[in-house]
């Protein structure tokens, strides 16, 4: 006597399947959205419209997902019922899509300090690394905003590895004029 063990599979609602691709698509949008792709962006750069791709791609992705779940939970087999899931995820949809909005606008605004130029090389202490001949350059390492920064050198006289200097002049962006400290 042999014992037939019926397979259980387990069949995804043609309304779960659709929420979840809908849901996918949202989630996929919103990243390359936030990771700045200016994705289907047709107008000039600086202007976003009513409403951000951010808040559209978050709504979306929470749609598709909140409808999912509630759609599974009710089991929908009929309109009334998926019905229910689509307001479902509209519901947890409209507070996502209020705060993708609110975290991509907050990140275009920040402030951020200036980017340093060769005038903010002027006045840096530094150590040489590489000794500084009469007609030659040699290195040093600065500290510009923060970041080292290892630097072409000259100075009127020679300078041995290890000693202390103090920026004069910014001959241009990779190089500077030093005396000793």
């Amino acid at each position: 006597m042999t014992l037939h063990r019926a397979a259980t599979v387990q069949v995804v609602a043609t309304g779960t399947l659709i929420f979840l691709i809908i849901g996918g698509a949202g989630v996929g949008v919103l990243a390359l959205a936030l990771l700045g792709t200016e994705l289907f962006h047709f107008s000039h750069p600086g202007v976003d419209g009513p409403v951000s791709l951010e808040a559209v791609a978050g709504f979306a992705g929470a749609f598709g997902f909140g409808a999912a779940i509630v759609n599974e939970l009710l089991g929908a087999r009929t309109p009334g019922m998926v019905a229910a899931a689509v307001a479902g995820g509209a519901v947890a949809a409209v507070p996502t899509a209020w705060v993708a909005a609110r975290l991509s606008r907050a990140a275009r605004t920040m402030r951020t300090d200036p980017t340093p130029t060769r005038h903010h090389l002027v006045g840096a202490l530094g150590l040489v690394v590489t000794p500084i001949p009469v007609d030659g350059y040699g290195e040093v390492r600065v500290r510009v905003a923060g970041q080292p920064v290892k630097l072409n050198a000259r100075a009127d006289r020679p300078i041995g590895m290890g000693e202390q200097v103090f920026v004069v002049e910014a001959l241009s962006e990779t190089s500077v004029h030093v005396e000793t400290y």
